[in-house]
């Protein structure tokens, strides 16, 4: 699990599903057709950072300060009395963003430097940009440094339009963005009934263990956008599989899986956060690592031998973690290690 501090969005509910936030100096980037809500969930993460103490920079291709202001206000956001104080704007078209991008920006980046007060930054949207540079080449040149150079003022949230055709998930004109993002996440709406019915999907989220569900979504006005998100997984039920993952840890090291083997387990026994048990993963992890029924004793005496020196062992300790009896998967305390000659044993114990 990541122990990164992490930047809350600001955005309800989100943050439950991305470990509490974007990692800082990154990019977020909001796709979504129109109507989606896009500039709500911009204002929305602008607003919470300069209510927090937090500077904020809106970069808008499309409507003037003015008008945003104005649309802010309607949502129950007053960005007026942070105006030209703690939040800034630019406001330009086109063609001539890529002017910003190449002067304007980086003596913002260098003036910043002398601050320790974090930027929000918001790109709303990206589309005129993309629409002007019809080259593919120039587009990803461009964008490959608007994104480098505000990210180092801090977190930065991206909207895009995109017209996906018929049977597309997401379209041919926001591939780059999102290829270039440091995250994603895809707005969409259905028509059901007389009502629409809009959802939130993360696309990606490096280095984050996020949701990979359908969150619905909602507007609320003094709130803004509501994901209606649950946790990944409770704490109990984290920690309810551990004796399973010790055990496994024991099977392989008594098999000679080397100390990076052993490692990668206790490592992925931390970051369990699935619903459902491990038994599977770790049957074809053991398979993958050569971990098979083709090993014969001398072979597993020689493993042991040259992967795990005598005075190696593995603290079993350090990997459990105190849960009440409930919520663990219970097994005999006599059991010990598991007891087995070749892989198919555990392929029993496992099914």
């Amino acid at each position: 699990m990541s122990r990164e501090r992490r930047i809350p969005t600001g955005i309800a509910g989100l943050d439950r599903v991305i470990e509490g936030g974007v990692r800082d100096n990154t990019t977020l980037l909001v796709v979504g057709s129109s109507g989606t809500g896009k500039s709500t969930f911009a204002m929305q993460y602008l607003n919470y950072g300069l209510e927090h103490g937090e500077n904020g920079l809106y970069i808008s291709m499309e409507e003037p300060p003015e008008q945003i202001m104005r649309e802010a206000k309607m949502l129950g956001f007053n960005l007026d009395k942070y105006y030209e104080k703690e939040l800034f704007f630019f406001h330009s078209k086109g063609k001539d963003f890529v002017k910003l991008v190449d002067e304007q920006l980086p003596a913002l980046v260098e003036m910043n430097k002398n601050f320790s007060v974090k930027t929000r930054v918001v790109i709303d949207p990206l589309t005129p940009l993309t629409w002007a540079i019809q080259d593919k080449q120039e587009q990803r040149e461009v964008i490959t440094k608007l994104f480098y150079t505000l990210k180092q003022l801090g977190p930065v949230l991206i909207t895009t339009e995109e017209h996906a055709a018929p049977g597309e998930t997401i379209g041919e004109d926001v591939l780059i963005p999102i290829y270039m993002s440091d995250g994603a996440v895809h707005l969409t709406y259905r028509p059901i009934g007389g009502a629409f019915n809009r959802a939130l999907e993360i696309i990606k989220m490096r280095a984050t263990r996020h949701g990979e569900e359908v969150y619905p979504y909602i507007f609320v006005r003094g709130i803004g956008v509501v994901v209606r998100t649950t946790p990944l997984v409770s704490a109990e039920d984290m920690r309810k599989y551990d004796d399973l993952f010790n055990k496994a840890i024991r099977t392989a090291a008594d098999l000679g899986a080397n100390e990076t083997v052993l490692e990668r387990l206790a490592y992925v026994k931390e970051n369990w956060s699935y619903p459902f048990s491990p038994k599977e993963t770790l049957q074809i992890f053991f398979e993958s690592q050569g971990l098979t029924d083709a090993l014969t004793k001398d072979e597993i005496a020689r493993r042991k031998e040259e992967s795990m020196p005598s005075d190696i062992q593995l603290d079993l300790k350090e990997l459990s973690i105190k849960v009440p009896l409930e919520s663990v998967v219970a097994e005999p305390e006599e059991e010990g290690l598991i007891e087995i000659d070749n892989l198919r044993d555990l392929e029993e114990m496992l099914q």
